[in-house]
């Protein structure tokens, strides 16, 4: 892409109901020329929404006319590592859903990578947040080798339709008979499958740049928001 295809970022602050007070959170904000359609794009567990994946993703949204915003959780924003409450995920999904309110009326997408997508599955199944769809990027059904603890009790409340992307060798979905009955499970869902891809989707035998990976990904997505 020329340096001059390349889309604008705005930062942006966006307010956030904690149950202890008022807070905000930072954003990235790319509105793509002409859009009709429109991604919030939340982060997983352990990275910020500056990390290339993302970034790579975005801006391949961006290119094929899906405005996004990018934002990060109240546990980022405070400089600390570990994911903080459930309910702290929760307001700030539903502060990001006012935002675009005012930014960008109409429908939305809420797509999350790992942490960020179930945080955004668990807002909807609560009724906090009403998007067209959700898209999660390697759902976290259950920690590696923790079968035993899936998170996925909230799923079938979900009414909206659900994309799972997820990696064939990702070990946060296995065993895959579990996973398959987790989806079978919902309202109307589907999966796109990325062959040979683990959790990052990353291939073993064709290393390439998070941001690659992250771009990679922007036609499905782009595919299943404008189904929506």
């Amino acid at each position: 892409m020329s340096a001059e295809a390349v889309p604008s970022v705005e930062s942006v602050r966006i307010a956030v109901e904690l149950p202890a007070g008022a807070t905000e959170v930072s954003g990235l904000w790319s509105p793509a020329s002409g859009s009709i359609s429109t991604v919030a794009l939340a982060h997983g567990a352990g990275a910020g929404m500056e990390h290339p994946f993302l970034a790579g993703l975005a801006e391949a949204l961006v290119a094929s006319g899906v405005s996004v915003l990018r934002f990060v959780f109240p546990y980022v924003e405070a400089g600390r590592r570990m994911p903080g409450p459930a309910a702290h995920a929760v307001a700030t999904w539903a502060g990001v859903q006012a935002w675009l309110a005012g930014a960008a009326p109409g429908p939305y997408t809420a797509v999350g990578k790992s942490y960020g997508g179930r945080m955004a599955s668990v807002a909807a199944a609560e009724g906090v947040i009403a998007p067209a769809g959700l898209v999660y990027l390697g759902y976290p059904l259950h920690a590696p080798g923790r079968a035993d603890k899936p998170r996925a009790a909230h799923l079938p409340a979900i009414g909206m339709p659900q994309l799972f992307v997820e990696g064939e060798n990702d070990p946060f979905i296995d065993p895959r008979a579990q996973f398959d009955e987790v989806v079978a499970s919902c309202q109307d869902a589907r999966v796109q499958w990325i062959v040979g891809g683990n959790h990052s989707f990353e291939v073993k035998g064709a290393r390439r740049p998070a941001d690659e990976i992250g771009a990679g990904l922007a036609p499905v997505v782009a595919g299943f928001v404008r189904s929506l």
